[in-house]
């Protein structure tokens, strides 16, 4: 019983630490709170990062992962693709930073700014969320080399509590992640400090896809 609830929370603490630096993925998930009118209209970007952690966490503590990351093809694959998706998605969230400042000074055209799926429909959401989290070397290779290590100290139910542990926090970030935007979004009246956020979310996303592609160009 001792080892499980040290299992539990040797997860949840070192699930924390590792979701908690301002990376892409959480700057994505943040902006989609802030820019919808309402929390639920983020919930496709909300559900997506936590499956696909969810998936990679299963994944690095199975040991599955290891194994395709121990492909260089792979590897090389997954830096080039990843810095493609993060500079177009860098590109679009500059691109409707100011769309939905405007949106929001307009407030009187009511139904124009009703439609759920300003600025990021459920499907760009759900591609974008998909893409940071699953298109990120280097979040893949932490999940692993942190979280993977980590659950070979225990076994059976031991494991399966600390991975739990580990999803839970990714289920929880990510939900209050939006909601902290969604509440900064509600303060911010004239839509001038989102339109801002958006556009640091953006240079934040460029530097990111900058590194990546820095890292196969150095890696050849």
């Amino acid at each position: 019983m001792f080892i499980l609830l040290a299992a539990l929370m040797h997860g949840f603490v070192l699930a924390f630490g590792l979701i908690l630096p301002l990376g892409v993925q959480n700057v994505f998930i943040f902006n989609q709170g802030a820019v919808h009118k309402r929390f639920i209209y983020a919930l496709p970007a909300v559900l997506t990062a936590a499956i696909c952690d969810m998936l990679l966490i299963t994944a690095a503590v199975a040991g599955v992962s290891i194994v395709l990351l121990g492909s260089v093809w792979f590897k090389t694959l997954l830096l080039a693709a990843g810095t493609v998706f993060l500079l177009f998605m860098g590109w679009q969230t500059w691109k409707n930073s100011g769309s939905s400042a405007d949106s929001k000074r307009g407030e009187k055209e009511a139904d124009r700014n009703s439609r759920a799926d300003e600025p990021f429909s459920p499907r760009r959401q759900i591609l974008f969320a998909a893409s940071v989290s699953l298109l990120n070397p280097h979040a893949i290779l932490d999940t692993i080399g942190v979280i993977g290590t980590g659950s070979l100290r225990y076994a059976g139910m031991d494991k399966i509590a600390y991975a739990a542990a580990c999803i839970l926090v990714s289920w929880l970030w990510f939900a209050g992640l939006a909601y902290a935007g969604r509440r900064a979004g509600q303060l911010d009246r004239s839509g001038r400090l989102m339109e801002i956020v958006s556009k640091i979310s953006a240079v934040i996303i460029w530097a990111a896809a900058l590194y990546m592609g820095s890292t196969l160009l150095l890696s050849e």
